[in-house]
């Protein structure tokens, strides 16, 4: 293919048939991210906002985002989850300023509109004016309704512990939302034990949002890129595997088993990262417990589109968070946790193995400096392409890691939505 540069178009459009080969101005045009935020975050889709176990008691409320905007997950004080946006109906501050807290109300700051932890409008200053000298100065109109300007509400889901919210009220269920298959790995992880929040990591990533969902829909790298995946055997190509998506191709789940491996030779032969001498000082990062609860797979990535990742590698489970904040950037918010019946060693088991994983961590730092490599060179030649076509040019499940059908798959839906 020819790499003459060409005219970047004003209105780029997605020129070649399937899903194979992705345009650069896909992660790099403002105009197509700004779309990707009405249509994908705000409009049709149900998007993480947390866990339950991050609320436990009445009044508790935690500040997080959707696409770009703020919202206050909150438990109000007969013990409902609600969600609403972080934008008084008055003057439009983003008043609530802690990430996590406990109160009875919802108080903005400038100008002292009271909210419930619903939403509702209790209570506004100077309502009904001031009387000085036998008369009322001011006040708002008559047909002010406090039942009328109270918070902006969205819908909520909440199953096994965790919380979806969308700007959307016309969405459907969560459930129809994720689909059956995948929504048996999603129960499978949150099977209604009680969770417990052993901790949090936040970075921020220079690169565009949809990389970190590739990038979890790209089952073969972890055993070319990450030394401690294919040296340790935690996920490698020749594990038993599977790859599953929704029928609409934008959840997924990677599905892989440990310790059946053929000869590892045909997988780390040649690989740079393999260290065949490599040793662990801490034994305990491979401390490795199985549960009841896995089944068989030692590990399950689950991508929920277009916000969320949920991680199992085997006993460090958490949620990883993607924020968008801008088109070549993102935040990303990782929660880990536990179940409550779990025991102390349990509990000291899944916090050093997540040490795998993080900003820092020993796997996942090499994720973040290549999305962000990534991202340089998308921005250096926007009017190029990528190329995903490793096991072909369309998407479909499958029994092995090496292909990238799950990527393909995501843009199939990407393409219908966007250019719909």
């Amino acid at each position: 293919m020819s790499d003459i540069p060409v005219v970047f178009p004003k209105d780029p459009k997605w020129r070649e048939e399937g899903t194979s080969r992705i345009p650069f101005w896909a992660y790099t045009d403002e105009d197509v991210y700004k779309k990707e935020l009405e249509r994908l975050f705000y409009h049709g889709h149900w998007c993480y906002v947390g866990l339950e176990a991050e609320i436990p008691n009445p009044g508790d409320f935690k500040r997080t985002l959707i696409g770009e905007r703020s919202v206050i997950l909150t438990r109000d004080l007969e013990g409902g989850i609600n969600v609403v946006e972080n934008v008084c109906a008055h003057r439009g501050m983003q008043f609530c300023r802690e990430r996590h807290g406990n109160k009875k109300e919802l108080v903005c700051p400038y100008h002292q509109w009271n909210y419930s932890l619903k939403g509702d409008l209790q209570g506004v200053p100077f309502l009904r004016g001031v009387k000085q000298n036998g008369k009322v100065l001011g006040g708002f109109p008559k047909d002010f309704k406090t039942s009328e300007n109270g918070l902006n509400k969205l819908k909520v889901a909440v199953r096994g512990g965790v919380v979806f919210a969308s700007f959307d009220h016309e969405v459907g269920s969560f459930e129809d939302y994720i689909g059956p298959e995948i929504l048996g790995y999603f129960d499978r992880l949150f099977n209604g034990r009680k969770l417990t929040i052993l901790g949090y990591n936040r970075q921020c990533i220079p690169g565009n949002w949809k990389l970190m969902q590739e990038n979890i829909k790209d089952p073969y790298h972890p055993g070319l890129l990450h030394t401690w995946f294919i040296t340790y055997g935690l996920w490698r190509a020749d594990n038993k595997s599977a790859l599953r998506m929704d029928d609409k191709f934008r959840h997924a789940a990677m599905i892989s088993t440990r310790g059946n491996s053929g000869n590892k030779n045909e997988v780390t032969s040649g690989v740079t990262s393999f260290k065949e001498g490599m040793e662990i000082q801490d034994k305990r990062l491979l401390d490795i417990v199985h549960e009841d609860w896995w089944g068989e797979p030692t590990a399950v990535m689950l991508t929920i589109f277009p916000s969320v990742i949920f991680q199992q590698q085997v006993n460090s489970v958490s949620t990883r968070h993607i924020q968008p904040n801008g088109n070549g950037s993102f935040d990303f918010v990782w929660t880990h946790f536990g179940f409550e019946d779990d025991t102390p060693e349990m509990t000291q088991r899944r916090l050093v193995q997540a040490n795998l994983f993080g900003p820092a961590g020993f796997v996942s730092a090499d994720d973040g400096e290549v999305i962000e490599f990534s991202q340089d060179g998308f921005e250096q030649k926007p009017y190029h392409r990528a190329l995903a076509e490793l096991g072909g040019h369309t998407a479909e499940n499958t029994e092995h890691m090496v292909t990238e059908t799950l990527i393909r798959g995501m843009y199939d839906y990407w393409r219908k939505v966007m250019e719909g």
